[in-house]
């Protein structure tokens, strides 16, 4: 463990003149980048002029000198390059240079601004890498004689972009999450966001689920006694150019690279206990549309002026919490649930056709809106309109029939689609072969609900449609099988299953009866 007088290179950030150190150690750094080990207080002064900095004289750069070393950023060695007389070699002069835990306090420090300006990614790019690079794991398990380099070479770059692929994948979600919460971001742009992101994360979900799936076959198929040699290699590879070795430092290599490789294996490879790391990256992805479409609608609702009922009902349970007496509770009870007579808030046809020619909006104050003018007539008899026939009845009977036909047909499209889907039987997606497009989409909502409720690849999982009619059960066959199937929008390609799809009868209902789809009865025209 570092000691803790390592970590005073970082107290420059709280001091007073802190913005003076960073631009200081700036200088070290970019001269540092062009190979300039050494600098002396005359060139970091003259380096900040030309940077358009000023400061008071020589002095005050060497003082600014002398502290950094305090700290421990900065190293100095007597600079006798000069000298030309006894005075001047007696004279104290140093050559300044980033010290060791100066430069692992910089590149610290750069990490950190680039990870907060750098916005996370969903690397797609990333799997297609390792999935190649697992190919080459396994042919260099299978040989006889392999280089230590290629090994190491192939583990390293598995390694690199396997850590790219967790840590921009964690750094995307977390911002998602902050923008779904319109934190740092306005209504205008989340809006011409919103699309650009459903898009972005349907491509990649459709990348993550293929290769997922591959790089998880490919890691099942690597025998562990064939990998844990290339692990050791690869640990010795790492060591090879240290002064000494230990065998304490080669256990911990080897250990390291150990857990890496597992790290890997269970970040794709689930387990009947817990799901794997890309299913749940998954699922936290998917859980973000419902999301950012429900911040778009609390949007829409924001810009109609429309209330939030929640936020309306917890203020009327603070009021009645802070009601002096019952008196006062019942009051804002008639009040709040309009428990008096409202007959003076009736609209005429005059009313409403001006409103339709000069719209007011929804957010105008009640005393700055037009009035409403109201009929003498509930001033002098307290009746709105005259007395007499009332108005006729609108016969919404033809629209009804209308609606009633459609929805027997689509109830007998659905029965149909079930009957082609088994229909009560077991059997395996195999079977199913091609579909037509509408059984195909039907089959599709059967098995999104029965994966989204599987807790492991090898689980069986018996689930209740997302309408409550039907009872889905997904079993694995465990055979290591294969299910194509086709449809007009493209092939479905995915672990064969056995499927059974069961309608939920009612106590006393025949199960034949249960597979006719019923029509609400207010949709069925009479006569």
């Amino acid at each position: 463990m570092a000691s803790s007088s390592n970590y005073n290179v970082f107290a420059h950030l709280t001091a007073e003149k802190c913005v003076t150190y960073r631009t200081v150690l700036n200088v070290f750094t970019q001269a540092k980048a062009r190979f300039v080990i050494h600098l002396r207080p005359t060139d970091v002064e003259r380096q900040l002029a030309d940077d358009g900095m000023r400061y008071a004289d020589a002095t005050a750069v060497e003082m600014m000198l002398q502290q950094l070393m305090a700290w421990g950023n900065l190293e100095a060695h007597p600079d006798t390059a000069e000298v030309l007389t006894v005075d001047d070699f007696w004279r104290v002069r140093n050559l300044y240079q980033m010290s060791a835990a100066g430069e692992a306090a910089e590149a610290a420090l750069a990490v950190f601004e680039q990870s907060l300006r750098q916005p996370g990614e969903l690397q797609a790019a990333a799997l297609d890498d390792i999935r190649k690079q697992l190919d080459q794991v396994i042919f260099l398990s299978r040989q006889e004689k392999v280089d230590d380099a290629d090994v190491f070479n192939a583990f390293s770059l598995l390694r690199q972009r396997f850590d790219e692929l967790t840590a921009q994948a964690q750094r995307f979600i977390g911002g998602l999450q902050r923008r779904i919460e319109l934190q740092g971001l306005n209504v205008e742009s989340f809006l011409i966001y919103k699309q650009r992101l459903i898009d972005y994360l349907e491509r990649f979900l459709s990348q993550l689920v293929l290769a997922g799936h591959e790089i998880a076959m490919t890691i099942r198929s690597i025998e562990p006694e064939r990998i844990a040699p290339l692990l050791h290699r690869a640990a010795e590879r790492e060591l090879v150019d240290r002064l000494t070795v230990t065998d304490e430092d080669r256990a911990v290599a080897r250990r390291a690279w150990q857990q890496r490789w597992e790290g890997l294996c269970s970040w794709f490879v689930g387990s009947d206990k817990r799901p794997s790391q890309a299913e749940e990256l998954r699922g936290a992805a998917r859980a973000a549309i419902p999301s950012l479409v429900a911040a778009v609608t609390g949007i829409n609702d924001r810009r109609a002026g429309r209330s939030d009922r929640a936020a309306d009902l917890r203020a009327l349970a603070l009021w009645f919490a802070e009601a002096e007496d019952d008196q006062a509770a019942h009051r804002l009870w008639r009040g709040a649930f309009a428990l008096d007579s409202c007959r003076h808030l009736s609209i005429d046809a005059d009313t409403l056709d001006q409103r339709g020619a000069e719209p007011v909006s929804s957010t105008t104050r009640w005393i700055d809106a037009p009035p409403v003018r109201i009929s003498p007539r509930l001033h002098n008899s307290g009746r709105y309109a005259a007395r007499g026939r009332p108005q006729n009845v609108i016969d919404r009977s033809a629209e009804r029939a209308k609606l009633g036909q459609l929805a027997l047909q689509e109830a007998g499209e659905i029965s149909q689609w079930l009957q082609i889907l088994g229909a009560g039987r077991r059997v395996r997606l195999s079977q199913l072969d091609e579909l037509p497009e509408g059984a195909f989409q039907l089959f599709l909502d059967v098995l999104a609900d029965a994966l989204a409720a599987k807790s492991g690849s090898a689980a069986a999982v018996s689930v209740t449609s997302s309408d409550g009619v039907l009872q889905i059960d997904l079993e694995p066959t465990e055979d290591g099988a294969m299910a194509v199937i086709r449809a007009t929008a493209g092939v479905l390609i995915g672990e064969d299953h056995y499927l059974m799809i069961r309608p939920l009868a009612e106590d006393g209902e025949e199960a034949d009866d249960a597979w006719r789809l019923e029509v609400p009865p207010s949709l069925v025209a009479e006569g």
